[in-house]
This record gives structure tokens, sequence and C-alpha cells, in this order.
């Protein structure tokens, strides 16, 4: 059992979870850590907002924005805070350091004149230098005493304030003012690489100047903020957080007069969109698709939105037959049947009509697409079970076409489809390096042999009895009476047919009418299909996979591949024993058998056979959400399951709630195989490293497992995030965590599958507003396209 926690006094930067309608885990979005621009690489999508200069902007005008629910806090930093939390402070408070389209931190003019580290010894020092109009909405001029509340606040040295997230402050020496009121002078005790990611958002010191203040008093409330909104309050009976414009505000000024947050479940939006009631949601792939559809199957920029379904809506797959058949029924002689189909044909035109209306309201729509800052993963849950074996999770990972599960989820959208290449970054970021080589890429092959390395093979997957054979000792102390007789009758049988007695092995009747493997059929775990004594038809010697003593030589050779691919060329995490085992004739031990190897029986049905140790068979239990937005979740699932099956992997799916999938199954480690999602950060040293922390026991005997729901760590990847997070250099920074990378995928508790899609429905009169991709919105910038620029009035009023 698994103790999800933090060790006291360790307490680090957590990254909260809730379910989506896409069917995974998804997090508000962390800010990011790099402002260089390297060789970064892998398919991208661009933002998708509908650009418009604000000059083309109208001013006024309310937008009402959907989201999933009411926050439970306006407090960034506590435990419960979620993305809607994310998303409403993002309009009202400082952020200093957002992300561009690219997923680098920037610093925002509109907050500060400067920032940067001015020593570096004997210690780091920053010197931020704020805007000097830069005020709360009250008129208090932002300062240093609001970056001393709210380091005070999240250090971790005052439990009296309930935080979730401190990391990066608790290596804080001291803040002082600097030359002047606009100066905010910190000293780290600690050196600590990715000081760009604090004070943001930054909190007005009435909040984060007391634990009541801090712990109650923001929650559903902020007196002063410093956006271009601010909010004028929450309404849990309408389901809706309300901004108004800042009057305070000295940027460019809000285009809006208002803009609303309006909760409004996911499996409801398409209605709600239909109905006017929303002007931008996020949607899953079937609105999207209705949408597109509504607009004669194209997308906002004109194009295709994918190869989407025909014809939709109520009576729209029954086909001439069909509609046949109902007619001849109408007008048939029985009556009861007559009036049924009546009844069944007004149901169905009243929803193809209720249908046709949400069809023209939804031509008000355009989808916008780009890729989300998160991806989606297989996790492994190593703890326990045969998923301990990293030979086996090896296995697992190298049954995957990860291009194929890529292409179901992607590909439809018109997305760029291409697998994820890396845990601590995306496609297009400066740190992203496709590392996926430490581990491998699909060889079915190569699975059944790190399988049989690690004992799971066909012959292991039939229970033999107690004696194994008919003529032990054992056997005979074990059998009856009766049994000898049914014995002797089946050996007459076996006479008679011409086989020898001697072959029976005492599990004749037992498994030979089903077609399953005896226990000395001697098969071996190999993916070759001849029969048992066909040979190679030119005579020559077959070359198979076989199980090799040599087991630790694999993952030896995986680690060391994954020191070369990280740049060290080196593994400490591999133990000197196994080096000589290296020099072994015949291939890598484990992987290859010598040529003259016989060739394996075939199971009659012509697939794999299920897979087995000491009887028991290779069943993984595959735990996936239940909801009805997680359609792509399970179809995803769903072949993973069948490539697994292809290498003799059986998986057990279990559907769950989706309130209890990760609370009651990711969290508490109750499965083996599971499908969640994490979000995209810059600062991978600081917001991953909880993530892949290495699980230490705890004095109860329980496991530390900190956000490492895979239970799969070491000590190598800790040190490297360590270093990484006390690097002031930012490529060499980079490079750590590109080590770190390739060692997580060498240990194969995590597999990354794809960036998650992003589609969002936004009125098409709307301007600078849809799929944002990495990059955080801006606000003030969102507004209705002038007459001119649309075609619609300026001042639109909902």
């Amino acid at each position: 059992m698994s103790h999800v926690g933090v060790p006291r006094g360790t307490a680090r930067k957590r990254r909260s979870l809730a379910l989506l309608t896409t069917g995974v885990l998804t997090l508000p979005v962390l800010a990011g850590c790099s402002s260089g621009d390297s060789g970064a690489s892998g398919a991208t999508a661009p933002q998708d907002i509908a650009v418009a200069a604000r000059n083309l902007v109208a001013e006024g005008g309310t937008v009402n924005w959907a989201v999933d629910a009411l926050p439970t806090t306006l407090n960034a930093f506590q435990a419960d805070a979620d993305s809607t939390t994310t998303r409403i402070t993002g309009a009202l408070l400082p952020t200093l350091f957002p992300l561009d389209a690219k997923g680098r931190p920037q610093l925002n003019p509109d907050y500060l004149e400067s920032a940067k580290v001015v020593e570096s010894e004997p210690r780091q020092v920053v010197l931020y230098r704020l805007n000097q109009q830069a005020v709360w909405s009250d008129g208090r001029e932002i300062g240093a005493s609001d970056f001393v509340a709210q380091w005070r606040a999240l250090s971790g040295k005052d439990t009296a304030f309930w935080t979730a997230r401190n990391a990066g402050y608790e290596r804080i020496e001291k803040i002082e003012r600097g030359a002047d009121d606009l100066e905010v002078r910190v000293t780290f005790a600690k050196p600590y690489a990715d000081w760009r990611s604090l004070f943001s958002p930054l909190y007005p010191k009435d909040v984060t100047g007391s634990p009541d203040a801090f712990n109650d008093g923001a929650r559903t409330a902020l007196k002063a903020t410093a956006g271009p909104f601010r909010l004028r309050g929450v309404d849990k009976k309408t389901g809706e957080v309300t901004l108004v414009r800042n009057p305070r505000w000295w940027g460019s000024p809000a285009k809006l007069d208002s803009l609303v947050f309006r909760a409004v479940a996911p499996q409801n939006r398409t209605e709600a969109l239909a109905a006017g009631k929303v002007d931008v949601a996020d949607i899953d792939a079937a609105a999207a698709h209705r949408i597109a559809q509504a607009a004669g199957g194209k997308g906002a920029d004109g194009k295709p939105l994918a190869q989407g379904p025909g014809a939709q809506g109520p009576g729209a797959q029954e086909g001439p037959a069909a509609a046949l058949r109902s007619w001849a029924v109408v007008h048939g002689s029985d009556a009861k049947a007559a009036a049924a189909a009546l009844a069944a044909r007004e149901k169905n035109r009243a929803a193809a009509e209720a249908y046709a209306t949400e069809q023209a309201g939804l031509r008000a729509y355009a989808v916008r697409k780009s890729l989300e800052p998160a991806y989606t993963q297989l996790a492994l849950n190593g703890e326990s079970g045969p998923l301990a074996d990293d030979r086996v999770r090896r296995a697992v990972a190298r049954a995957l076409n990860r291009q194929e599960l890529v292409d179901t989820v992607l590909g439809p959208l018109g997305l760029p489809a291409q697998p994820l290449g890396s845990h601590l970054a995306l496609a297009g970021q400066p740190a992203y390096k496709d590392s996926s080589d430490a581990l491998g890429g699909q060889d079915t092959e190569e699975a059944q042999a790190l399988l049989a390395d690690a004992g799971w093979t066909p012959e292991g997957a039939v229970k033999k009895s107690d004696g194994t054979k008919a003529g032990s000792e054992a056997g005979k102390k074990a059998a009856g009476k009766k049994d000898a007789e049914k014995k002797d009758a089946e050996k007459k049988d076996a006479e008679k047919q011409g086989t020898k007695a001697g072959a029976a092995d005492g599990k004749a009747g037992d498994g030979a009418g089903r077609g399953e493997p005896d226990a000395d059929d001697g098969l071996h775990i190999v993916g070759d299909d001849n029969e048992p004594g066909d040979g190679d038809p030119a005579g020559g010697a077959t070359h198979v996979l076989a199980p090799a003593p040599a087991a630790a030589f694999h993952s030896s050779a995986l680690l060391r591949q994954a020191g070369y691919l990280s740049g060290s060329g080196t593994s400490e995490d591999v133990p000197s024993r196994v080096a000589a085992q290296d020099k072994r004739p015949g291939g890598a031990a484990g992987a290859y058998a010598p040529a003259g190897t016989a060739a394996p029986a075939r199971v009659p049905d012509g697939r794999r056979g299920p897979l087995g140790k000491d009887g028991v068979p290779l069943t993984l239990r595959f735990v996936l959400p239940s909801g009805p937005g997680s359609e792509p979740l399970r179809s995803v699932g769903d072949k993973i399951s069948a490539m697994l099956e292809a290498v003799g992997i059986r998986t057990e799916i279990t559907k769950v709630p989706d309130e209890s999938y990760f609370k009651d199954h990711v969290a508490s480690g109750d499965y083996d195989l599971a499908l969640y999602s994490w979000p995209a950060t810059a600062y991978p040293a600081t917001d991953d490293r909880p993530i892949f922390a290495k699980p230490v026991p705890a004095t109860d005997g329980s496991l530390l497992v900190e956000q490492n729901y895979t239970r799969v760590g070491t000590d190598h990847i800790d040190q490297l995030f360590d270093q990484a997070l006390s690097e002031l250099d930012e490529g060499t920074a980079q490079d750590l965590m590109k080590q770190a990378d390739a060692r997580i995928w060498a240990a194969a508790g995590s597999i990354p599958l794809y960036q998650r899609p992003q589609l969002v429905a936004t009125d098409r009169k709307l301007a600078n507003v849809g799929a944002f991709g990495f990059g955080a919105p801006h606000y003030q910038d969102i507004g209705f396209k002038k007459p001119q620029a649309a075609g619609a009035p300026a001042n639109k009023k909902k």
C-alpha cells in the first residue's frame, strides 16, 4: 500500500489534477522556464485565436466563457485550486513572466521594467524593477512589501498558512527594498535556476499577510487586484464569476465591458453553444464535428476540420430498407404495431427538428484548434506485481505502436500527429529532445524476448499437477484408484492411435481437448509462427528469439544507451558486476538466441498464446474512466490492450467512475496500467521533480511517492533534477534535464504518447481568443470585431 504524500519539511510545488472530457487527467498549466531558443524539434501546432489588431476590435460587450465548475478557491496556491482558478486569476493578478506561444517565459512589461540575476556569488541575487505605473485596484502601489508577504506565506516555515506550493520560496534568504520603491532585491540562500517561476500570480499583501486572509479570505473574494479586469462577484446560484473592466488599469484598456465565466458541464456545451448561452467553450471532437458540419464541414480557416462522420443526428443512419419497413408497418393490418411505428416516427421527427435547430445555432461558431500544453501517458505501476520487473515494463513499452495511437487521436482532427519524445518538455519548447531511443521503439520480437527473460512463458501459463509426471512418486501418492483407472483408459486410447504410453505427462484430458500447450511441449518465447518441427525451407538454421541466462544485461545495455543519448556516455545506475556479461558471444543476452535454436510450436489458432509463470497467467489490470466524455481515452486503451495481447500480455480492463478514477485508483496505486495527463512546464527541474522522484519508505512501512504515481524512480534521476535546479546557466540546466529524461525513458515507468488536442468553440465575431496552446491569453485584447471587419454589431450584449 502506498501513501501519496510528501515527507514533512520537504513539501514541493504540487501539480493538481482533474478529469476532463477527453478522458485524461489535466491540470492548470504551470509557468515555463527558458528564454533562449535552441534546436527544439517535433511536431508543433500554432495558436489559433483569430488574431486581430486592437484597432479592429470594438469597445464594449460581454463574453461568456464556459468552465467546468465554479472555482472552489481564488487562491492559486491552495491544494484545491484548479484550472478555473488559473483562468480567472490570469485576468485579475500580476503574472511576471507569462508564457509565449513556444512555451517560453517572457518578461511582462505591464508589471516589470527589468528582472535579472545581478549576483551569483556568494549568493544569488535577483533584482526586480517594477513598472512605476503598476498599482492595485485600491490605488496602492505594487511594491516590495507584497513580495515579502508572499514569500513568508509560501516559504513553508509558518505552518499556519495552508499552501500546497512552496518550491523556490524555501530557497529565499531575504527580500528587501532596493535603491528606491520600484526595486525589489531578492537574495537566495541556495541557487535557484527557476527564479522566474516565483511571484506569479502575485497577490496583494492583504491576502498573503496573515493566515486567516490567506486560508479563507481569498477563497471567494479578492478585494484588490491588478489586472485589466477586477472581480465583481461570484454567484453560486447562477454558477457565474463576473469580471468587469478595471478603471485603475494602466496598460492597454480591456476591450470588453465584462467577462463572465459560466459553469457548464462538458456534456452540456453543445446545447449551451447552440442556445447562445456561451461564446467560448472547450469542446470534444464530437462537438467539433457538429460545428464543422453546421458550417458545411469546414473549420474556422475554411478548410475541412477532418475526415469526420457523414450525416448525423436522429434518423441519419436509417437506410431505405428501414424506411420501407416502417412504412409497411404503419400501413399494415396490425393496429398496435402501426401505432407504435407512428409514435416512433413522431419521436424521431421531433428529435430531428431539435437537432436541426441546434445545428442552425452552431453556425455562429468556429472551431479553433491547436495542441494543448499537456501530454497523455501510459503509466505502469512498478510497485508490485509483474510490472515491478523492469523487463516486463520495457516489454509493455516495446509492444506499443505509439504512432498508431497518435494517429487515432490527432489524425482525424487534422493536427500534427507525432509521438511525444520527452517527459519533461513538449515539441517546440527549447528544452525538447526526443529521448525515446533510450528505451526503443515498437518491436514485437524484442518484447517477447524481454518477457521470456523475465520468466513469462507459454508453458508457465499451464498449471502443473502435484507430481508433474504420470509416473512420479508424488503423482502415485496423490492419485486415487479412480484416477488410476481413468489414466489406464486414456493410455489404451493413446496406444490405439499409435501414441507411446510414455508420452503422457499426467495431464491427458486436461488440456488436450482445448488445444492448450502441455508443460513438456518445449515452447520458446519467440515470435515464430512455424508449426512444431517445421524447418527452414532452404534447409538453413532458424534464427529465433529465446530467453538467455544473463537477464541483467539487457537492463545494463538500456541504461548505458540512455547515458549516451543524454550526453554523459556512462550510467551510474548499472552495477559493475554485469559488465563482463556484455562480452558473451551470440549477441545481446536475453534478446537473441544462437543460430540453430529450435523454432517454437504455434498456438492452434495462429495467435500468440497466453504467458504465465508457475501456473499464474500474465494479466495486467488496466483501469480506465467510464464517463461519457472519456470515449477517446477508452478507444486508446482498447488499442493498447490489443497490442499487448499480440505479445502474450493479457489485460483486464476495469472501468471506474470519473470522480474516483484518479483519487481511488491512480493516486492510491490501485492499478497496473492507467492513462492520464500531465501539463507542460518550462520549469521541469521544479515542477517535474516530484513526478519522477524515487519513492522512499516511510517509518510505518508505507511508501512516500510524492506525485510519482508509477512508483518507479532512481537515485541518479533525482540527482540530475537537483543539479539542474541549482544550475544558473540555462543551457547547462537544459542538458541536465535531457539526461534525466533519457533515464526516465529507460526506467519505463511511464510512456508518453501524444500531446493532447485543444479544441475551442468561439463566436465567429470574436477576436484574439480560441486555442491558445502554450501562450497566456491577453485578456485586454479579447473582443468583438468591428462591423466593417466582421459584419456584426460592435457592442454585442448577452
